[in-house]
């Protein structure tokens, strides 16, 4: 009886190299109806600011009409601007917030 050849299969090689993801910024956008007050204590609870960097990012937002609160990857990017945007509405405010991809 004869022996039958084993298939033989090449191995995948893996990506050598693997790029960072892109970041994206997270930006508040300034309104007449949401408070000084609970911008900075969303800026403290979701994104970990300390009380003086909240309090100066949102002043930059009322200032200059928008700020970047944060640089993330997409995902993470996304997932913050949703709970902050959830945040918001169940507290009766109509706070917009934008992701743009950094560096353009």
């Amino acid at each position: 009886m004869p022996i039958a050849d084993p298939i033989v299969r090449e191995k995948i090689k893996p990506q050598e190299t693997i790029s960072e993801p892109p970041l994206y910024n997270v930006i508040y956008m300034n309104d007449e109806v949401t408070t000084v007050e609970f911008v900075i204590e969303s800026l403290m609870s979701i994104f970990q600011h300390s009380s003086e960097d909240a309090a100066a990012l949102t002043t930059k937002v009322h200032e200059d009409g928008s700020a970047v609160v944060a640089v993330l990857p997409y995902e993470l990017a996304e997932q913050k601007g949703v709970e902050v945007t959830m945040l918001a509405r169940n507290n009766g405010f109509p706070l917009l917030v934008r992701l743009e991809q950094a560096g353009q």
